[in-house]
């Protein structure tokens, strides 16, 4: 809904408002975030009216406004929208408004910067999830009469919004391999809270989800805003506050593409388009935020409509030893299984026998496969599954055919030449043309050949020195023209072939955002699949992403990232909570073993409706030893929720603990699903509501299972159990 005066604009969607008052020079966003209602026309001057502010001690000799792009030019010392130059000037920025144009939904803003020589457009885009989508452009355009040789270098284009006084606390991610997304949070004191992205791709550490929230904001409660920056290369993000404000507002979130010097320079003609910026408020704690995302993605006419089929990777099954015998017996246990999917990992390409060597020759090794992968993907086709096959198109060992004829196609520096290798590899620069074709040759090629369902896309370095060779023989920086390639290629792909699904995975999970989802299927969350670490793993990947679009694969029970071994069950219902798997060689379980894989593997079948359309919930629990998530039907109707331990704590019992997300005016049953197995206990019994389901349902007021709570058992360590909820009544 959009309302429109003289100088206000008003967008509202799924309980937000976005209220931007049109200035001259330039407009300011006077209100982000509760929905306001229906508002009057004095209502908006009230609201502008009091968007003015005081004037401060040692400061302007007028109320600072916080614009919609925010400059010296303002008052403003903190982090500008537009940093640069030309030839070393005009590094004043003062863009006035210049035009307006409106949509549903939807609010153009058009500015000129005549000291900068730019046009630049912010587009406003709140769409019916309440999420806000900030999208600008900057256009250098011909100036008739006045040939201008110098081009504009730009330095960094950050999209900002403000943040009340409130909001005090700051919580983001770090990681690494095989811990991607481990949050870190704290409070948001004067200055930035700064973190910027030079990995060439988002990385294990990325900041993912810059969430600024009333301080002690958790799951379930307490207003909180958020920003995704939805680009796979280099990016910047910040929260910032200054003793003076911005405006009457408390502080700032925003954030951006991180520009090399030099990486855009814009001549007469140019233009640069910034990464999308996704903005979301909620006034229901950090589920809010993600329901909010979840329902985003799940709008998309892109967004995978099948069920999500149970899947087989092969790696962690026979890793580089890759015999056609041993496959097809892998083919056949998964199909007895009940797999859907299998994908067949690294080591199917020439001279891959270990990662040292064959990384661009997109060809089958005929000493491993003399009859092609044909032989494979028709004893997996035959038995109804999806065939998929890894591929790594962005990277180059050194020993291969491919670097052996084309070292100019490698992404580095020209002299004095590359700098170490990570993981044995180096990346190519499919910027450039001759590489692009090679690529999408080869791919199209074997995806035609093998009627390939699925690729399984890997990306296993940061970009360091990632620099190609300009026209005028100079190395020029080539992050952003990198990451807009691999864009063009997938989009290419995906053209020539409509039913192909793509994996994004990046060293596990180092390739996350909305970016890269835009053009592909799901995304491998880490490489680790020990069920202790994916339990907050996936927990937080969770924040963004609706669990179908997260790899969740059962591994072997000694894991090999950790070394530590977990009890089938633990892995089978963490596992559950996605886009399932199993990334183990099954010749190499126990009948009991399989048995328990194929009763998983129906239960996923049977929850998965439920699984990929619901609304997740996490509880707020004390401590980090225990953990209860789940999915909830749209109407509340149905839930699933995982109860899992992680540690041992100093508590002997957990309290009455809340089921978050039903109804609290219905009446429900309850029950324990025992098809992925059943956990041990630290106690003698559990409580009597639990022993009574583990028989079948158990009647319970909603009021006691979401206000009261219920008594949870005791699990040992690295166990969990699940719980199945259904309303009887919606009175």
């Amino acid at each position: 809904m959009t309302r429109t005066t003289a100088r206000t604009v008003h967008l509202r969607a799924a309980g937000v408002s976005f209220v931007v008052e049109l200035l001259d020079p330039l407009p300011r966003v006077l209100h982000w975030g509760e929905d306001l209602g229906e508002l009057t026309d004095e209502d908006l001057a009230a609201l502008a009216l009091t968007a003015e502010g005081a004037v401060l001690n040692n400061a302007l000799d007028e109320p600072r406004r916080f614009t919609v792009w925010p400059t010296e030019a303002d008052g403003w010392s903190g982090t500008p929208a537009q940093q640069g130059h030309r030839g070393g000037a005009a590094t004043t920025p003062r863009p006035r408004l210049a035009g307006v144009a409106e949509r549903p939904g939807e609010l153009e803003l058009r500015l000129t910067d005549r000291v900068g020589g730019l046009d630049i457009t912010l587009t406003y885009r709140l769409e019916p999830s309440g999420v806000l989508g900030v999208t600008t452009r900057l256009t250098r355009p011909h100036t008739a009469g006045e040939p201008d040789t110098v081009p504009y270098d730009l330095a960094g284009v950050t999209t900002l919004l403000p943040l009340p006084g409130r909001a005090g606390e700051v919580l983001d991610f770090t990681g690494k391999w095989c811990r991607e997304r481990s949050p870190q949070r704290g409070p948001l004191g004067f200055g930035g809270h700064v973190r910027e992205v030079r990995r060439g791709r988002p990385g294990q550490d990325s900041p993912y989800l810059l969430t600024v929230g009333v301080p002690g904001f958790g799951f379930r409660t307490g207003e909180v805003w958020g920003l995704h920056v939805a680009w796979s290369g280099n990016q910047r993000w910040l929260a910032e506050r200054l003793p003076e404000g911005a405006g009457v507002h408390g502080a700032v979130l925003g954030g951006g593409e991180l520009l090399a010097p030099g990486e855009i320079r814009l001549a007469p003609g140019d233009d640069y388009t910034a990464p999308v910026c996704h903005f979301v408020w909620s006034d229901a704690g950090l589920d809010g935020l993600a329901d909010r995302f979840h329902t985003l993605l799940r709008a998309r006419p892109s967004h995978p409509a099948s069920p999500r089929p149970l899947t087989l990777n092969t790696w962690e099954a026979v890793y580089f030893d890759h015999r056609q015998d041993r496959l097809l017996e892998l083919a056949d246990l998964a199909a007895a299984t009940g797999v859907e999917r299998l994908v067949l990992d690294d080591g199917w390409f020439s001279g891959r026998r270990d990662d040292t060597a064959g990384l661009g020759d997109w060809t089958v090794d005929e000493t491993v496969w003399p009859d092609g992968l044909g032989p494979l993907a028709d004893r997996v086709h035959g038995h109804g599954m999806q065939f998929g096959l890894w591929v790594e198109p962005e990277m180059v060992n050194l020993d291969s055919r491919l670097a052996r004829e084309h070292p100019e196609w490698i992404l580095g520096p020209g002299h004095p030449g590359l700098g170490p290798s990570a993981r044995h590899q180096y990346v190519l620069n499919i910027a450039h043309d001759g590489a692009r074709d090679y690529l999408l040759a080869s791919l199209d090629e074997l995806v035609t050949r093998y009627a390939i369902d699925y690729l399984k896309w890997d990306h296993n370095r940061d970009l360091h020195e990632a620099v190609h060779r300009g026209a005028d023989g100079r190395d020029r920086p080539g992050v952003r023209a990198q990451t807009a390639a691999l864009y063009r290629l997938l989009d290419t792909l995906r053209q020539r072939h409509p039913g192909l699904e793509i994996e994004s995975c990046s060293s596990g999970g180092g390739r996350v955002d909305l970016g890269v989802l835009a053009r592909t299927d799901r995304v491998w969350a880490s490489d680790c699949n020990d069920p202790v670490e994916r339990q907050a793993i996936q927990r937080w990947t969770g924040q963004l992403l609706p669990p179908e679009l997260v790899g969740t694969h059962v591994g072997a029970p000694h894991s090999h990232t950790t070394a530590r071994t977990a009890d089938p069950s633990f892995s089978r219902i963490t596992a559950l909570f996605g886009h399932a798997g199993i990334e183990d060689d099954l010749t190499a379980r126990t009948p009991e073993e399989l048995a328990g894989l194929r009763s998983w593997a129906r239960l996923y079948k049977e929850l998965r409706p439920l699984l990929h359309g619901g609304r997740v919930v996490r509880a707020d629990l004390e401590g980090e030893a225990g953990v209860l998530h789940g999915v909830v039907a749209r109407d509340a109707g149905a839930a699933l929720y995982c109860w899992a331990r992680l540690a041992t704590s100093p508590e002997g019992q957990s309290g009455r603990v809340r089921l978050p997300g039903l109804d609290p005016r219905s009446r429900h049953r309850v029950r324990i699903r025992t098809e992925a197995g059943l956990p041990s206990l630290h106690q003698v019994a559990g409580p009597a509501w639990f022993t009574a389901a583990l028989e079948g349902w158990v009647e319970l007021p909603g009021t006691v299972l979401t206000g009261a709570g219920i008594p949870m058992p005791t699990l040992n360590p690295g166990q969990a159990l699940l719980i199945e909820a259904e309303a009887l009544d919606r009175s």
